[in-house]
């Protein structure tokens, strides 16, 4: 068994004396590419705010092995400047990285070329459009070179050609190129099949099935191993 990148054991997560996540237990190894399914609120961005650090858990054991690591939100926030200080700040004021001002911008630049956005980088962040800025938040966390990379519900806001793009996008950056552990958020189903090896379902915050993909999407396997996520994605395919 590889070493885990991530391990929750027994996890309790409350937000405002409610309950999200219950007695979560998982580990995630280096190169998986994870998918978490689910209702809304059946506890996917909680978890994936646990696991990326931005939220302490109520109770239980969290672990993780130190890497350089991003997270890309469904409604990404623009700060009020333009495409390239949008990507350029954030490497310049993350002190781990101890990089010029200069050469954040230059790879700042090479992200926005990356995804198409480099004709655009005098342009204030707020003034481009759903999907360009979507493809901006995914230049912002690609620049930091990220090992372990966290999406929640990437392409749920965008329409369809702008789904596309992103999602061919995260294609090329996680699976094509150097690999990357990949743990996202998503109710398309067609996506899950798409990039994951593993996915997890959630019902109320508690985990009820952790399967391979494959098995994940055999109806008799599911049935064995969870009625509820059987219902789901008949649900949801239907």
């Amino acid at each position: 068994m590889k070493p885990a990148l991530l391990s929750l054991h027994q996890v309790d997560l409350n937000l405002g004396g409610v309950p999200a996540l219950s007695a979560v237990t998982l580990r995630i190894e280096a190169g998986e590419r994870v998918a978490l399914v689910g209702a809304n609120g059946s506890g996917k961005s909680s978890l994936l705010r646990v696991l990326h650090g931005l939220r302490a858990p109520t109770r239980g054991v969290f672990e993780r092995t130190p890497c350089r690591q991003a997270m890309l939100f469904q409604r990404p926030h623009m700060l009020r400047a333009t495409a390239l200080q949008n990507v350029a700040l954030g490497l310049w004021l993350d002190r781990t990285l101890a990089l010029s001002w200069r050469t954040a911008q230059t790879r700042a630049l090479q992200a926005l070329s990356q995804v198409g956005l480099a004709g655009v980088q005098q342009q204030n962040a707020a003034t481009l459009s759903g999907g360009q800025q979507q493809r901006l938040a995914l230049a912002r966390a690609w620049a930091r070179e990220p090992e372990l990379l966290f999406l929640d519900e990437p392409t749920a806001s965008l329409d369809p050609p702008a789904k596309r793009e992103v999602e061919a996008l995260v294609q090329s950056m996680t699976l094509d190129a150097k690999p990357v552990t990949l743990v996202f958020a998503s109710h398309n189903l067609g996506q899950v099949k798409r990039w994951a090896t593993r996915v997890i379902y959630l019902e109320q915050g508690q985990v009820l099935a952790d399967l391979p993909m494959v098995q994940f999407f055999d109806s008799e396997c599911l049935r064995q191993h969870s009625p509820q996520a059987l219902l789901f994605v008949q649900g949801e395919t239907s």
